[in-house]
């Protein structure tokens, strides 16, 4: 059975959303499944790090913020722009080569706009720089066989273990691969699980050094990793979480219609199910829902 999320706003519920949730012990176990975990879904954003580690075994070389910065849906603060820049330059591209779409920056403070300022930037010009390295075409690089996607697909299935079901084009026009909840979080595990040295473990250290590269200063994504410093999460479009810890306790998270204000709340829970707790987790827990700019509500677990 799902879970439900409310909206209660004067004391009367005037929404709720259905959410999927799969939690399981260091040792994988299952500890917590409401809803079909094991069907195809779409992680979204969520897959980076996988997307990352794809490009680390092809030979990119990047440390720290920056690598965190390749995982990231960031918030387009000066910081995260600069940093794919950076990157860009390390390559010696320009950022019209980024093939990602313009946009608006998630942080409202900037004003500019363009493809350098869209969430997945960092991700996209981590992909031109692998394909750099390995004299791979850069005009193709989003397409399904180009060799990067083909490397990132392996990848994919490698850590899921499953056969990727279906595949798309994700917001940024990147490939989308669909697998189930299941196979995510087993995914998930392999980065803490593995070797100090191994790739999966530079991606899981980047992460979590430097939880505002991989969102934003003010994201909900970056306050549950500075609370729980062993916590390594990332969000998804349409209302998608993933997360592990250190020890291996994982899980996944989706609403079902896609509403992110239903997401962190669920996240909150699938940590406590793991006993993952910290005081800055109890506002997260219960969002407020403002009336004339005070709250007169709460979004909550029924």
């Amino acid at each position: 059975m799902s879970l439900v999320v409310e909206v209660v706003r004067s004391g009367f519920v005037e929404s709720t959303h259905q959410a999927r949730m799969l939690t399981v012990d260091a040792e994988g176990r299952p500890v917590e499944a409401r809803g079909a975990v094991d069907v195809p879904a779409s992680p979204r954003s969520s897959m980076k790090p996988l997307q990352a580690l794809g490009m680390l075994r092809s030979g990119l070389r990047l440390e720290g913020e920056l690598l965190a910065l390749a995982c990231a849906s960031h918030s387009g603060e000066p910081f995260h722009v600069d940093g794919a820049r950076k990157i860009l330059a390390g390559a010696g591209l320009e950022e019209s080569a980024l093939l990602c779409p313009e946009d608006y920056p998630f942080d409202r403070t900037v004003t500019e706009r363009g493809r350098v300022f869209m969430n997945c930037s960092g991700k996209h010009a981590a992909m031109l720089a692998t394909c750099v390295l390995n004299d791979w075409p850069l005009e193709t690089y989003l397409r399904p066989m180009h060799p990067l996607q083909r490397a990132i697909r392996e990848t994919v299935e490698e850590l899921t273990g499953e056969r990727v079901a279906a595949s798309g084009v994700d917001g940024c026009g990147a490939p989308l691969f669909f697998v189930s909840m299941l196979g995510v979080t087993r995914a998930f595990r392999a980065f803490p699980m593995s070797s100090p040295d191994s790739y999966e473990r530079k991606i899981f250290d980047a992460m979590r050094a430097h939880p505002e590269w991989t969102s934003g200063t003010g994201r909900p994504e970056a306050k549950l990793m500075r609370a729980l410093p062993g916590l390594m999460l990332k969000a998804g479009a349409e209302a998608f979480d993933a997360f592990v810890f250190e020890d291996g306790r994982a899980g996944t998270v989706k609403i079902e219609d896609g509403s992110q204000r239903a997401r962190v709340p669920v996240t909150v829970a699938a940590l406590r199910s793991l006993g993952l707790d910290a005081p800055e987790l109890a506002e997260l827990a219960t969002p407020p829902v403002l009336g004339g700019g005070r709250p007169v509500g709460e979004v909550r677990l029924r």
